[in-house]
């Protein structure tokens, strides 16, 4: 039945305009806001740890700005997924840093495009796809039918998913050696035994995946981290292009850990309304810390 509804909703969506379709992820939102629910309270958890200096009636309205993008985002999958090309490149008002971007390709060490969940990244991931050849993580969703929409959406404009055993990791490594682009979520818990270290992201220790961190440092590929800002009324979308330190390219993996955290809390920052504040990012702690969820 779940599924059935899904991909009902897909279909609709995928059917209209983007700002119809915003309005109705908006109304969407905001059932998450008033029904309490586990991502509401996630939420709120992770906003009051993360901003414990901002006022309450700021941080509540911080909240219910948050549930309505995500509710958007939600709605946006079916458009994301279907259009053509053409109508994509439409949807994409702006890119900033795209020469950045070109820069970093052109030394033909390849490039890691660090993408948070952010915005709309299905949107930044069609871009890069559009644009040159990418090779990004592919792992399956719960529903089946979800899955195969999921890859054939993600791969009709020429990006390659890989799994996220070794031979994924391979892949990714002989992508960089063509000088082409890596995507990689750099803000997703892994649950693989030494797949990650603890690493500040808001000041609290926060277990990072070092997948990034060991290509950067082996490779010395450059990384650039990206966000498609989700831009009122439906209007479309602004790319963001950053480039990152060089801390993440050298010296150990908790050091290099904490740059790229540094870098999501950055892009986070510029617009906290659109992060993904539902996800547990805090959910693994250090030995003897008391859980936050």
């Amino acid at each position: 039945m779940r599924a059935r509804l899904v991909k009902f909703l897909f279909r609709v969506f995928s059917a209209l305009p983007l700002p119809v379709v915003h309005a109705l992820g908006a109304a969407l939102g905001w059932i998450f806001f008033v029904i309490p629910n586990k991502r509401r309270r996630t939420a709120e958890i992770n906003l009051a740890l993360c901003f414990p200096d901002m006022r309450a009636p700021l941080r509540r309205r911080l909240l219910r700005r948050n549930l309505i993008e995500l509710g958007k985002s939600f709605a946006e999958i079916g458009v994301l997924w279907t259009r053509d090309a053409k109508t994509l490149r439409r949807l994409i008002r702006r890119v900033s840093g795209e020469d950045k971007v070109k820069q970093a390709l052109a030394r033909g060490q390849g490039l890691i495009l660090a993408l948070p969940h952010l915005g709309a990244w299905e949107a930044i991931g069609m871009w890069g796809s559009m644009n040159h050849p990418m090779t990004s993580l592919y792992r399956a969703p719960p529903m089946s039918q979800m899955g195969r929409l999921m890859r054939n959406a993600r791969e009709r404009f020429g990006a390659r998913l890989v799994a996220t055993d070794n031979t994924g990791i391979r892949a990714r490594y002989k992508a960089l050696e063509r000088g082409e682009m890596v995507a990689i979520l750099p803000d997703q818990v892994p649950s693989a035994r030494g797949a990650s270290v603890f690493a500040p992201f808001f000041g609290i220790p926060a277990s990072t995946m070092v997948l990034l961190s060991r290509l950067a440092i082996k490779t010395g590929a450059p990384v650039m981290f990206g966000y498609a800002e989700r831009l009122p009324r439906g209007r479309g979308y602004h790319l963001h292009f950053l480039p990152a330190p060089a801390d993440i390219n050298r010296g150990s993996l908790e050091s290099s850990a904490a740059a790229v955290n540094a870098m999501v809390e950055q892009c986070a920052r510029a617009a906290p309304e659109q992060y993904q504040w539902v996800y547990k990012r805090f959910r693994a702690r250090p030995a003897g810390e008391k859980a936050f969820y």
